[in-house]
């Protein structure tokens, strides 16, 4: 995988080996089962959650990513490795000014167990409620204001992890093929079978880290304070997909003008006037 300079307003952009450019938003999200995957023109590239997590927390708007197989590799299972990858290739500001998503009114996707949801607040912030019962996760809670030292000291390093018990399965179906100890917590019926965590409550904290992969397929910076309860990649979509909907909707409105006549006017002699209260898209 090699990451690339893009000009303004190019977003993040894959590029599969046969050429093919899929865009990293919303609109190509073709699976966001157990991860995110997007696609153009049957291509896909699979697992680009923990590198728009890093992108997002730099602030890196605009980059090609050209990769070779069909998925991000999994380095370490964390965002960490991405993070110190765009670092090492240094940012520039564009001239193109930055819009963000200001979110104005609450917006819930979910079910009583499994949610998530907006609220209005100045700055990126997330709060999750991880409750799992295997004992070895349990009741996990977080909460972090978004920041690039936060998500660098606190977040980023937070592997991915799974279950012993799925793998099989999981390989079946051609997933976690090059999975191990060395890229993804695994959880065993009674311990995590890696030597230590690298944080007590690793598991929420990778949760999150998704989150703010999967927030960055709106392609703009958000602000709004994010809370959930034990959601998921297609969960966090969801949210990203509802969230475009209120802001298309807020454009329309915002387009939207009344005509009114500044003043009765006299009727000409043909006899034609105004239609008061006529609106205008």
């Amino acid at each position: 995988m090699t990451a690339s300079p893009a000009g303004a307003d190019t977003g993040v952009l894959f590029r599969a080996s046969d050429g093919t450019l899929i865009p990293a938003n919303a609109d190509h999200v073709v699976d966001s089962n157990s991860a995110t995957t997007v696609g153009a023109f049957g291509v896909r590239v699979r697992t680009i959650e923990h590198l728009m997590a890093a992108a997002a927390a730099l602030g890196i708007d605009n980059v090609v990513v050209d990769i070779e197989g069909p998925e991000v590799p999994a380095a370490d299972g964390s965002a960490k490795p991405f993070l110190d990858l765009l670092r090492s290739g240094g940012r520039v500001s564009l001239p193109a000014p930055r819009r963000e998503i200001v979110v104005s009114e609450p917006i819930r996707v979910g079910t009583e167990s499994r949610w998530l949801e907006v609220l209005p607040c100045d700055s990126l912030r997330i709060s999750y409620t991880l409750d799992n019962s295997h004992p070895v996760i349990g009741l996990q809670v977080g909460t972090y204001g978004i920041t690039e030292d936060v998500f660098s000291q606190e977040l980023a390093p937070a592997r991915t992890y799974g279950f012993l018990r799925d793998v099989p399965a999981m390989r079946r179906n051609g997933l976690a093929r090059g999975g191990s100890l060395e890229n993804a917590v695994v959880v065993g019926k009674r311990a995590v079978l890696n030597d230590s965590l690298r944080y007590p409550d690793e598991f929420v904290r990778h949760k999150i880290l998704d989150l703010v992969g999967d927030l960055f397929l709106l392609g703009r910076p958000l602000r709004g304070h994010v809370v959930g309860r034990n959601a998921g990649h297609a969960l966090n979509y969801q949210l990203v997909a509802a969230i475009q909907k209120a802001v298309a909707a807020d454009r329309r409105r915002a387009t939207a003008r009344v005509i009114r006549p500044a003043a009765a006017a006299p009727r000409a002699a043909t006899g034609e006037g105004f239609l008061p209260g006529v609106a205008a898209l």
